[in-house]
């Protein structure tokens, strides 16, 4: 079991929080309470950096869910960006890869294009 470890950094798009360790029943109260007063103008994209993510279970999905949820009631928008293979197959088989923005690299999803095209 890895330890979560969860930085906010603020880009030209908007918030990004770069998820490391295991995101599982254990961790995701803290992705949850990270997001808690996080502020997304209308018009931004919060981007989860997932590349250090070791583990993802359906606790650590919900949290992300909660996490698209936030975004969309601020009126921005969310994406996903380096998501581990394993986290993107369990994306894929319960339909999620079709509600979140993939991205392969945080820098596309810091990219003031992504939010205009």
């Amino acid at each position: 079991m890895s330890p979560l470890t969860i930085t906010t950094r603020l880009a030209a798009t908007g918030p990004v929080l770069k998820i490391i360790g295991d995101l599982d029943y254990e961790t995701a109260s803290e992705l949850r309470e990270a997001l808690d007063g996080l502020s997304i103008a209308a018009g931004q994209m919060l981007v989860l950096d997932l590349a250090g993510l070791d583990f993802c279970d359906s606790s650590g999905i919900s949290a992300l869910i909660s996490a698209r949820n936030l975004a969309i009631e601020q009126g921005g928008a969310i994406a996903l960006a380096a998501v581990p293979a394993n986290t993107l197959r369990i994306l894929g088989i319960v339909g999620l890869d079709q509600v979140f923005t993939i991205l392969s690299d945080p820098a596309t999803a810091t990219n003031r294009d992504l939010m205009t095209g």
